[in-house]
């Protein structure tokens, strides 16, 4: 699905705009805060029901109103339209799709799924486990059809589990879950592993390309290597017991990174973990478009951030070979490197006002 059209009112700075976009490629520049980054979190927001760089969604809503609406026309490949929409206010989160209530955020990422690059990027890199599970099971979720039914259900047990714990209930009650969390656990990390054996191969390529040096990736289940969940859960119990949280689980999972050789969350550059991360991110797409799960959007901002010209102009080659529509944001927007991606429909954003440019 691409996004042909879109509609927003009340989003951050964006008081009502509309744009008709390109199926394949979209420039939009602009000076600094005029509202080129709002306009990308909005379609970020139509597919992910948040935002890629504000944790809280309240802060998305224009200041003096009460809620923001976010709608867009998608084109089907084969043909066809459906309709998508997205309103956020005092009365919650609610979306539709093709007329039909959208039940959860999972199920809207199968309607419209979109990925965001922006300046922020080597947070993936530089902070804790939380961003990569997240990244990984964003892959697995679009390739697994049974992954988000076990996520959910391993989510409970282990909530009820640590909820006994810190209840101080006897031990037989905390370890009633144990069953369920050790067979949801297992499938989780199998499905898990089978999609990483795809990634981390499709990762090290695009690193090759992008920095010159491997960047490998190592998934660790969330317990000891070679130690089966249920052994690793009874290792644990003591822990558990005295610190009331369970210690062991796809809950505790991690990627470690490496780029040519070398620790990237401690030992590289600011600009190699955002090349590092930008890596990620576009062998994950290379990697889901191959498994025959190819993502609808890449919402690229400011690219030119904190890059040199060699390195930004590898980094824009590779997310002009995406099988994606792309979404481009650059503060000038005659920059060299924006002539290695496709033909492109250009779009200007001042003042919240997105003006398309002939």
């Amino acid at each position: 699905m691409t996004l042909r059209h879109l509609s927003v009112r009340d989003f951050r700075c964006i008081d009502s705009a509309e744009a008709e976009f390109d199926a394949r490629c979209n420039v939009v520049s602009g000076p600094n805060a005029s509202g080129k980054t709002s306009l990308l979190e909005a379609i970020f927001f139509l597919g992910r029901g948040r935002s890629f760089r504000a944790p809280r969604n309240e802060t998305l809503v224009r200041r003096s109103s009460r809620e923001l609406l976010v709608s867009g026309r998608l084109a089907a490949a084969g043909g066809g339209m459906r309709s998508v929409g997205v309103r956020y206010g005092r009365d919650g989160f609610q979306a539709r799709a093709g007329g039909q209530r959208v039940g959860s955020l999972a199920e809207l990422a199968t309607v419209f799924p979109v990925q965001a690059i922006d300046p922020e990027v080597h947070r993936l890199v530089e902070e804790g486990p939380q961003a990569r599970r997240r990244y990984l099971d964003w892959g697995v979720f679009h390739v697994e059809p049974t992954f988000v039914d076990q996520w959910r259900r391993y989510q409970r047990a282990l909530k009820q589990r640590n909820a006994a714990l810190r209840g101080g209930a006897a031990d037989a009650a905390v370890r009633a879950w144990d069953g369920e969390l050790i067979d949801t656990g297992r499938s989780l990390a199998t499905s898990r592993r089978v999609y990483f054996e795809a990634l981390q191969p499709a990762v090290a390529a695009v690193g090759e390309r992008l920095l010159g040096a491997g960047v490998i990736l190592a998934l660790a289940d969330g317990w000891a290597h070679g130690t089966d969940l249920a052994t690793a859960l009874d290792d644990a119990w003591p822990r558990d017991r005295d610190q009331a949280t369970t210690h062991v689980g796809p809950h505790r999972a991690d990627i470690s990174i490496r780029v040519g050789g070398v620790v990237a969350r401690h030992h590289v550059s600011r600009g190699q973990q955002k090349l590092a991360a930008a890596a990620m991110l576009l062998g994950q797409l290379r990697c889901d478009a191959t498994l025959g799960s190819p993502t609808s959007a890449l919402l690229v901002d400011d690219p030119a951030a904190e890059l040199d010209q060699a390195h930004l102009e590898r980094l824009i080659s590779l997310i002009a070979e995406l099988p994606c529509q792309l979404f481009v944001t650059a503060l000038d927007p005659g920059l060299a490197a924006l002539g290695r991606l496709p033909s492109a429909r250009r779009f200007h954003v001042e003042h919240g006002k997105i003006h398309l440019l002939i």
